[in-house]
């Protein structure tokens, strides 16, 4: 069954007109928190249910408040060492909390092709939960009133306040994304200072990441959708050579995924929007949508206007063989016949990820991410 993740997005994708983007100081300049000021109050939901504000971790000698996007790349790269912080500084009175401050209506799918989860609330609980996060994680992105406080110019971006609650240190965690290459680790710097009483070496650098996704940046997801809507939707007839040739992926430099549908199948229908945008979203990187129609001839021009309804800009094939057991042969040897099917090819022929019947969003996603990598130094295939 196709699970649906990005509905703040298809909000803007269907036409609904969204909820307004937060009022207060939208489109102002950000500026970031200065040192030896203090750390501005907020009230925020977590993951786990619970709401957070600074009275919430009064007890702690350090809180260090990591602003960070689940999509990001960066970010991503990141979580680990992040994590690592907690782990190792916790039992000494130290609190660390992750903060999203990204609005999820300002983010592109074609902003998304290094994550398998955009930046929603829910997407933020999948993402702690598959981590085993135990510290708060906590969503800015519906007023983002705590994030223009404290101004976080990218993700992510560490801020550290001593007992008196008072920045101390603002700025990246180390000096490269890649961990083998690191040669500074700022942010643990930072809190061993402060945790011994000591001036904070470096107390301010600069970040690199992700930029945060203001609220001001919806009507650039819009112009996305309405380029998209401009590209053409074509359709050709394959035959069954064509068709075994394709599902080899021999020669190809791009991980490829095909799907088998009709426009009389109810779940092909069903799951349509979400291949569309798949393929919005990893489209950019060593990644390429096929769709295989399996209409009889007779009916390709209803699967050709079903095609530019869903602005399918893709590539889509019919089936111009008139015996469909020899579609299914020809594409997958293991399928069994049922509509929808789902392969996801790498190059040489070896299949990662198939799915008969409906294809279950996320789990794909996490097929295709765990091959393209999730981090820019990453190498496709995991290699």
């Amino acid at each position: 069954m196709t699970t649906l993740l990005l509905s703040p997005l298809a909000v803007l994708m269907l036409g609904v007109a969204p909820a307004a983007a937060p009022a207060a100081d939208a489109g102002s300049p950000i500026q970031t928190l200065a040192i030896g000021a203090a750390a501005p109050d907020f009230d925020l939901p977590g993951v786990d249910g619970k709401r957070y504000s600074l009275a919430s971790f009064a007890q702690a000698k350090l809180l260090v408040l990591v602003f960070t996007a689940n999509h990001c790349p960066t970010a991503q790269a990141y979580e680990e060492r992040i994590a690592k912080l907690h782990a190792d500084y916790a039992d000494r009175g130290v609190q660390l909390v992750l903060v999203s401050p990204n609005d999820p209506l300002a983010l592109r799918l074609d902003e998304q092709g290094y994550t398998d989860l955009g930046d929603t609330f829910e997407e933020m609980k999948i993402r702690a939960s598959e981590r085993g996060w135990s510290f708060p994680y906590l969503y800015d992105g519906e007023t983002q009133a705590m994030s223009r406080r404290y101004g976080p110019v990218a993700t992510p971006h560490v801020f550290v306040f001593d007992a008196e609650r008072r920045l101390r240190f603002a700025g990246r965690v180390d000096d490269n994304e890649n961990p083998a290459k690191a040669t500074t680790s700022d942010a643990r710097n930072a809190i061993e200072a402060v945790l011994a009483g000591r001036p904070v070496p470096v107390e301010t650098t600069k970040v690199f990441g992700c930029s945060v996704k203001w609220s001001d940046k919806r009507s650039w997801v819009k112009e996305g959708f309405a380029r998209w809507a401009e590209e053409p939707v074509t359709l050709e007839r394959l035959g069954e050579a064509a068709v075994k040739a394709l599902a080899r992926n021999e020669g190809g430099k791009k991980l490829r995924l095909v799907n088998a549908w009709a426009t009389w199948c109810g779940p092909c229908v069903i799951e349509f929007p979400e291949l569309v945008k798949l393929h919005r979203i990893y489209r950019g990187r060593d990644f390429e949508l096929v769709t295989l129609n399996a209409d009889d001839a007779a009916h390709q021009e209803r699967a050709l206007a079903f095609l530019k309804q869903q602005q399918a800009s893709c590539r889509n094939y019919a089936f111009a063989g008139d015996d469909p057991y020899r579609l299914v042969e020809a594409l997958d040897p293991k399928w069994q016949g049922e509509l929808p099917h789902t392969i996801l090819v790498a190059p040489g022929g070896e299949v990662v990820y198939r799915s008969e019947g409906a294809f279950e969003t996320l789990a794909l996603r996490k097929a295709i991410v765990g091959w393209l990598g999730r981090y820019y130094h990453s190498i496709p295939g995991g290699k």
